[in-house]
């Protein structure tokens, strides 16, 4: 400012000088043009420290959105670690259920082939249950009035044991 200052003293100085001559009026003229420019860049000057201040403005703005969003990105970051560990763990537990669902589902098809197995035997010893048991009672109800032996049924499968009942006569009176 102080530069400005001295510029118009030095051009009101020679003002005063070259008032005299005819190159007076030209040199007025260049003065006020000078005096115009000066003005100008005082204005731009103004409009320059306003742009200045506005961009700084800016600027902590967009530095402060950074600094926000950089917090932001590190604690969605944080979560999407936390989510990854999560998923490792879920996926860990799905190929375990999904192992153990296997064994059970290979152990389930065992239990029915063995039921179906259970239900062919249990068919086929009903059927020979249901001609031999008839037949054998039979047989033995048969031997009894025959032979009027009394079987043992309480004694081991691989022995035959009976015993021969003597009618009684009924006495004479």
């Amino acid at each position: 400012m102080a530069v400005f200052r001295d510029m118009e003293e030095v051009s009101q100085g020679l003002l005063s000088l070259l008032n005299l001559n005819r190159a007076g009026t030209r040199v007025r003229r260049l003065l006020g043009r000078q005096e115009r420019m000066i003005e100008k860049l005082l204005d731009t000057k103004k409009d320059t420290h306003r742009l200045l201040s506005e961009i700084l403005t800016m600027e902590e703005d967009v530095a402060q959105k950074l600094i926000d969003e950089e917090e932001i990105a590190q604690h969605v970051e944080s979560k999407l670690q936390k989510i990854e560990s999560e998923l490792r763990k879920a996926s860990e537990k799905d190929a375990s259920l999904k192992a153990d669902l296997h064994l059970l589902t290979k152990e389930l098809e065992e239990l029915k082939e063995m039921e179906r197995d259970l239900t062919r035997t249990e068919g086929e010893v009903d059927e020979d249950s249901t001609v031999v048991i008839p037949s054998a009672i039979y047989v033995s109800q048969l031997y009894h009035r025959v032979s009027k032996i009394e079987w043992d049924y309480e004694c081991e499968p691989t022995i035959i044991k009976g015993t021969r009942i003597t009618p009684t006569r009924p006495s004479a009176p």
